[in-house]
């Protein structure tokens, strides 16, 4: 979620002018920048919610941009907010 908001940041400050210039810039493809920058589509809550995530010192994360797509895919707030729930639910 940070790195979404960097981004963004970085395109409207003009440091990059475009989305493929910063994933040139970044040494990664046009998609993965999507993927990270659709993050910013998520109703603010969640936004926060996942910016305030617990650190993890071991292991993987257990909630990932990966499964981030699945609440993003909605369209509707509300939606998302049922998608977070079960993305919670499979992941605690």
């Amino acid at each position: 979620m940070a790195l979404a908001i960097r981004f963004d940041s970085l395109v409207r400050e003009g440091v990059v002018s475009t989305q493929a210039e910063l994933a040139a810039v970044g040494h990664v493809t046009r998609a993965r920048v999507t993927q990270i920058m659709n993050l910013l589509h998520l109703a603010p809550d969640l936004q926060e919610a996942v910016l305030h995530l617990p650190p993890v010192w071991a292991g993987r994360d257990p909630v990932t941009e990966h499964e981030l797509r699945k609440v993003v895919a909605k369209v509707e707030w509300p939606d998302q907010r049922i998608a977070w729930r079960q993305v919670m639910l499979e992941t605690s």
